[in-house]
């Protein structure tokens, strides 16, 4: 659900998110993913580094952390974090 949600918001396909791309347009929001994952479920490291194509939990580290540091520094991400989290929500209960 996570996965679809932000590639539905960014305009993007699952796939992609799963693919060893790094444009900034695949990478940021499979970054995105990869950090609401974390927050949203108890999934382990490792664990989300296998939902996303095979990636090393050391990835999954960085991306979480990244987005930690946009969200401090950009309002626009925070306010598409809450976005994403709240479509997220609304899905699951439907």
């Amino acid at each position: 659900d996570i996965m679809k949600s932000v590639a539905s918001f960014y305009h993007i396909k699952v796939s992609d998110l799963k693919s060893a791309r790094r444009v900034k347009t695949v990478s940021q929001p499979r970054q995105i993913a990869m950090y609401l994952a974390r927050k949203l479920t108890s999934l382990s490291f490792p664990e989300i580094g296998s939902a996303f194509g095979g990636k090393d939990h050391t990835t999954i580290m960085h991306g979480v952390s990244k987005i930690q540091s946009l969200i401090k520094k950009d309002p626009g991400m925070l306010s598409s974090i809450e976005a994403l989290k709240n479509n997220i929500s609304n899905d699951s209960t439907t």
